[in-house]
Parts: C-alpha cells; sequence; structure tokens
C-alpha cells in the first residue's frame, strides 16, 4: 500500500473522527436533555433513554446492528466500513460525553446549537464518504434494492416518523417543532460545508454591444466573460450571449455597465452552487 494511500485512510479517519464528537456533544449535551431529535436512530434511542434508562449510545449501536448484517451484502465495503466506524465512534462518545452535563435547559438554545454541531459533523463525516449508521445507512440499504429513490427523501422521511413518535411518547407538540428548527440548522449547515461560503452568481447577457460591455467588465471588474452563440425563437435573428461569473458585490457593478452602455440589454442572474477554477476556488 502507497504511503498516499495510507495517508488517505488516516485522513478519512480523524475527520470520521472530529465529526463524531461534534455530533456526540450535541445529541450528548444539548438534545437529549432536552428531549429533542434531529432524526435518526438517536431520537428512538432518545425514548428509550426516558423510558427504560438505557445508556443512549449503546442503544444506538445496538439499534444499527440488524441494519450492519443486511448493509454488509447490500453496499459497498469500503462505505460498510466507515460506516461501522462512524457508528461505533458516535455511540461511545455520547455515553462519554453525559460527564459534562446539559450545556443549556432552554429548548431554543438547544435547538439551535444541537443543530449547529450535528450539522457540521455529519457533513464532515459525508465529506469522507461515511455515515455514522440510522438512516443514512437505511437509505443506502433502499437504494440498493431500488435506486430510484433520493436518499435525502428517504432521510426526511424516516426523520419525520421518528420525531412523531418523539412526540407522540413525551406529549409535547413544542418538542417536534424545535426538532425540526434542529433539522433545518443541521441541513444548512451541511450545504455550507459542502458548497462554501464563497457564493457566486451567474449572468446571461444578451446585447449587441456584447464586445463593449465583454471588454469593460474584464477592464473594471477583472472578470473574464464567455460569448455563447444563440438564436432568439422569437425575432430569429442570431445572437451572442454573454455568460459571466463573478461574486455577489460585483453584480451590482456590472449591472451598471451594461446598463451604461445597452439600457436595452436583456440580463438573467442566477445563484451558482459552487464555482471553482482561475479567479475563484482551486
Amino acid at each position: 500500500m502507497s504511503y498516499k494511500k495510507i495517508f488517505l485512510i488516516i485522513k478519512e479517519h480523524i475527520f470520521i473522527l472530529l465529526g463524531t464528537i461534534l455530533m456526540a456533544f450535541a445529541v450528548s449535551n444539548f438534545l437529549v436533555p432536552n428531549q429533542l431529535s434531529t432524526g435518526g436512530f438517536s431520537g428512538i434511542s432518545t425514548i428509550l433513554y426516558y423510558l427504560f434508562k438505557f445508556p443512549v449510545g449503546i442503544t444506538t449501536i445496538a439499534l444499527n446492528i440488524p441494519l450492519s448484517l443486511i448493509a454488509f451484502f447490500r453496499i459497498d465495503k469500503s462505505l460498510f466500513f466507515k460506516s461501522v466506524i462512524g457508528t461505533v465512534f458516535l455511540s461511545l462518545f455520547i455515553d462519554k460525553f453525559e460527564i459534562f452535563g446539559t450545556v443549556t435547559n432552554d429548548r431554543f438554545l438547544a435547538c439551535i446549537y444541537g443543530g449547529i454541531l450535528t450539522g457540521l459533523g455529519t457533513a464532515i463525516i459525508l465529506k469522507v464518504g461515511a455515515s455514522t449508521g440510522g438512516t443514512d445507512l437505511l437509505s443506502y440499504i433502499i437504494r440498493s434494492y431500488n435506486n430510484k429513490y433520493r436518499s435525502s427523501r428517504l432521510i426526511l422521511i424516516a426523520d419525520i416518523f421518528i420525531i412523531s413518535i418523539n412526540i407522540l411518547f413525551f406529549r409535547e407538540i413544542e418538542i417536534g417543532l424545535y426538532s425540526v428548527i434542529s433539522i433545518y440548522i443541521m441541513g444548512k449547515l451541511i450545504d455550507i460545508v459542502f458548497e462554501g461560503f464563497y457564493f457566486t452568481k451567474v449572468m446571461f447577457i444578451v446585447s449587441d454591444q456584447y464586445e463593449d460591455i465583454a471588454k469593460l467588465i474584464g477592464n473594471r471588474v477583472k472578470r473574464g466573460s464567455t460569448g455563447i452563440y444563440a438564436k432568439g425563437m422569437y425575432s430569429k435573428e442570431d445572437k451572442v450571449m454573454l455568460f459571466c461569473v463573478a461574486s455577489r458585490k460585483e453584480i451590482t457593478e456590472i449591472k451598471n455597465i451594461v446598463s451604461n452602455i445597452d439600457k436595452n440589454a436583456f440580463i438573467v442572474t442566477a445563484d451558482a452552487m459552487e464555482t471553482l477554477g482561475r479567479g475563484f476556488t482551486e
């Protein structure tokens, strides 16, 4: 095995370790003490904890055993073994972090910070192609039988079901409402980790004076643009449409440039989920 491969394996395990630490702290010190959940098997474990005083971590491992046995034969072996490691780490840390006690008894604060930490931890783990079992692993198994289902939709359905059980058990609608906030924040944090904070915009500019516009954008904003040959289906005229990617703060300046050169220009601005390459994230 090459040194590069060994380094990659070590890096993946460090990321799984870090991600599970963040998730475990969120579950053990924010969510469980306030009867909240971000779905997954931790939600079922929370109910069993309040019902029978079963340790949340050990219960999580026990719930994952049947799924893991099925997953061994159904999913990629690399994903399987990394998911087992993630599940074991998470479960151990959840029980260990109980010694720190509850950070806050305010459910609103608990759902906010619990969602943030869970989202960061989950994103870090997903970055290295792993999971912490639960509904994530369940979605992989279902997709192995029929891949027409989207993982995100399967996980959402499972989480809604688990949160509904939490509401019925604790008999407090607020638990569900706060838990939904946690899940939303968790999802947003995952998006930020994968897409980054550096959001960019895409501009499509249609104008007969495209050459002057492209030149001024390059000179003043220092952004390149690409001419795409197009045809107006209404006018039946051949056009050159400029394609330009810029940061949010540069959009206004580009609009002013276009407006000063051609007040009749047609402009479409859209969000770019990710931009890689020269002048942006390398």
